[in-house]
């Protein structure tokens, strides 16, 4: 029997901006002939992505003064983040992030002092208010993929029209959960978008050390799945991807993936040391890819952005960031009584003494008791 080719792949890149700020100007049209980002859109989401770099070097400064617990910086990925969030619409679609997609989640109603609570290590940083369609920071990595999955499954056994996008990094790719949650959303065609930001390093790992494949983008062509690798520092690739992946999971055309090619211009966490295995020339080169840093050079170059702008932006974003610290660091404290209040429906009796006496010791009195009352 004569050989043919089973099949045949390939993966599109899409950059729109490029570092100096330049646009293409037939890529950044949609299918309506008009750019997918209008000046007065670029202008609102370049303010709140400072914004949001100014709070993640609060966030930083808390956490090596000893105010905080340890903390992934989000600096250099606001664009992937603030792109993908953009596309879907607050208070319909669902959010599933990891833990560097701060942005979004501020973006889709998160208050943002939350964040800083959570990193805190109070609990209360979790509690999402009712209406804010996102789950809590996922810290082990990959398990949210599964989470959005089955969100978006019910979505679709309920004939609801809307999306979740779940947020993950390149290192994910590698563990279980994320094909266990490609493989159903692609079988059951579930109006899921997966979001990979390859940054680069799973934690001190580069991406060639776990993985062979040349790309990230691939691994969803195993199952099927829509997939696009595009400059996740480019404000306009990301929101022209994520717009066309979520119209089609929300028009019923099952899950698409992204991968956006990006970069952790900080260390993995404040408790980690990048020095120690990554190169300083790798780490420069990318720094003048700066998300924040084109997006300005875009604007300025149109005339609708200048430095007395900036600065004005940057008392704001300022102010802003310490609001935000002192609502954090201003909470009223939590109550004893949350500790046992939340876990049973109804209280065991040797727990009700626990929660009066505030004393382990009552458990031993329980047993005396019970056995006093067994005789």
């Amino acid at each position: 029997m004569p050989q043919k080719t089973a099949y045949e792949a390939k993966i599109q890149y899409l950059q729109i901006m490029d570092e100096h700020g330049t646009i293409d100007e037939k890529l950044v049209k949609g299918a309506d002939g008009k750019p997918v980002l209008a000046d007065t859109e670029v202008l609102e989401l370049y303010q709140f992505m400072c914004r949001c770099r100014a709070l993640d070097e609060i966030a930083f400064k808390l956490q090596r003064s000893g105010r905080m617990g340890t903390y992934p910086q989000n600096k250099g990925q606001e664009a992937a983040a603030i792109g993908s969030a953009y596309a879907a619409e607050r208070g319909v679609d669902w959010l599933v992030p990891c833990y560097r997609e701060n942005a979004a989640l501020w973006m889709h109603g998160l208050p943002m002092h939350y964040v800083l609570l959570h990193w805190m290590g109070d609990e209360r940083g979790n509690q999402i208010p009712k209406g804010v369609n996102q789950l809590p920071l996922c810290i082990p990595i990959g398990t949210q993929m599964l989470h959005a999955t089955g969100i978006s499954w019910a979505f679709k056994m309920r004939n609801e029209k809307k999306v979740a996008i779940t947020y993950f990094g390149d290192g994910a790719t590698s563990e279980g959960d994320f094909h266990e949650a490609m493989n159903f959303a692609s079988v059951f065609q579930t109006p899921t978008v997966f979001f990979c930001q390859n940054n680069h390093w799973a934690i001190s790992v580069p991406r060639e050390s776990q993985m062979a494949s040349e790309t990230v983008a691939q691994k969803a062509i195993a199952y099927g799945m829509p997939t696009v690798q595009i400059d996740g520092n480019d404000l306009f690739a990301v929101y022209k991807a994520s717009k066309e992946a979520v119209d089609r999971a929300r028009a019923g055309g099952g899950p698409s993936f992204i991968e956006a090619v990006t970069y952790r211009l900080a260390d993995h966490t404040t408790a980690d040391d990048a020095r120690r295995y990554r190169d300083p020339e790798e780490l420069e080169a990318w720094q003048g890819k700066d998300p924040v840093i084109r997006l300005r050079k875009y604007l300025t170059a149109k005339g609708l952005w200048s430095d007395a702008k900036q600065a004005e932006l940057d008392e704001a974003t300022k102010a802003n960031a310490s609001d935000v610290v002192k609502q954090a660091e201003g909470i009223e404290k939590p109550s004893i009584d949350d500790i046992f209040d939340y876990t049973f429906a109804s209280l065991p009796k040797e727990l009700e003494t626990q929660k009066r006496t505030l004393r382990t010791s009552s458990l031993g009195q329980m047993t005396a008791e019970a056995e006093a009352e067994a005789r």
